[in-house]
């Protein structure tokens, strides 16, 4: 089998980011030696040196605030947060000082640093490493949020991070790092962030979805197409910011909206995204908005981890809501 593992393409993006700039810097919690825990910088350390990947105390809030510091002097950090679910002890450093200082000094410095981790659930963790925050992310100007579905995005939109002028937060689907394998070119061109990818052409519907929720998206599409029903599959790629020419012209033809995501429907980028496109196309709609999100509650045990996520069903069912008006 040909092609690279999501894994494997950050990996190769990471390799390659290292190689083409001495400034860049790999640091998180056994991203060294071990090669982190899912294997994302698997022998980067033993290539590159232990002055440019290596391991950190175990304090996330350490991890980024170095990073930060780091950023101000013209490095290129790329900070690793095993799951996202500790992310919350970083959001000082990341929200109200990196995510502020471009404002703050009225654009004479910038944090240019990235924050990879791992978040979803799907793979039967324990509490605190299911996490899907992206909504508590995205209200947060100054910082950027992305997340990638495939393995060649996942290189490209790394890329495009780390070049980024702005503090970056790249969320990694756990359940998509081992699930497919996709060709990704040996040098890997950056992604512009705020560009969306339509999946799937459609006239009928609109769907759009993310991370690990994607391709349940497209079975969704797929069930529906056997019933005559054209969706059109847009991810986002980047929901910090968000591409809202590509998503308002997908809404004004097709009059019809569902948003699929992990993060809970309450605060959730759903709601964001239905009320922008509801502001920009709402002469075109035919039929309410409808999302498809995870349930208002704490992460649940693994046991009933299945009935909180957004499955092909659910999507497949607001699919066909949304074409009965």
């Amino acid at each position: 089998m040909t092609g690279l593992l999501m894994v494997e393409a950050i990996n190769r993006a990471l390799r390659q980011a290292l190689a083409d700039d001495e400034r860049t810097i790999v640091l998180g919690q056994d991203v060294g030696k071990l090669g982190g825990v899912f294997r994302a910088t698997d022998g980067l350390q033993a290539e590159f040196g232990a002055q440019r990947v290596f391991d950190s105390p175990l304090a996330e809030s350490a991890i980024v605030g170095t990073a930060f510091g780091m950023a101000l002097t013209g490095m290129l950090p790329i900070t690793e947060i095993q799951f996202m679910g500790f992310i919350y002890k970083c959001l000082d450093q990341l929200v109200a000082q990196a995510g502020q200082i471009r404002a703050r000094t009225w654009g004479q410095r910038h944090a240019q640093l990235v924050v990879r981790t791992a978040y979803g659930g799907g793979v039967r963790t324990p509490e605190h490493h299911s996490d899907s925050l992206e909504g508590l992310l995205i209200g947060s100007p100054g910082v950027k949020v992305v997340v990638p579905s495939t393995p060649a995005d996942a290189a490209g939109l790394l890329l495009g991070a780390i070049a980024d002028p702005d503090p970056v937060v790249v969320m990694e689907p756990i359940r998509l790092y081992r699930a497919a394998r996709e060709e990704v070119a040996e040098t890997i061109e950056p992604i512009r962030l705020g560009a969306a990818r339509v999946c799937r052409p459609g006239d009928d519907v609109t769907l759009v979805a993310w991370g690990a929720v994607a391709p349940a998206a497209l079975d969704a599409a797929e069930q529906l197409a056997a019933d005559g029903v054209q969706v059109e599959v847009i991810d986002p790629r980047t929901l910090s910011p968000l591409d809202w020419d590509t998503l308002t012209g997908s809404v004004e033809r097709t009059g019809r909206l569902v948003v699929a995501h992990e993060a809970p429907r309450t605060g959730g980028p759903g709601g964001e995204v239905v009320a922008g496109l509801v502001e920009r196309c709402f002469y075109a709609l035919r039929s309410p908005p409808i999302r498809v999100a995870g349930v208002d509650v704490v992460y649940p045990p693994q046991l009933l981890e299945d009935d909180y996520l957004p499955n092909v069903e659910r999507i497949a069912a607001a699919l066909r809501t949304v074409m009965e008006d």
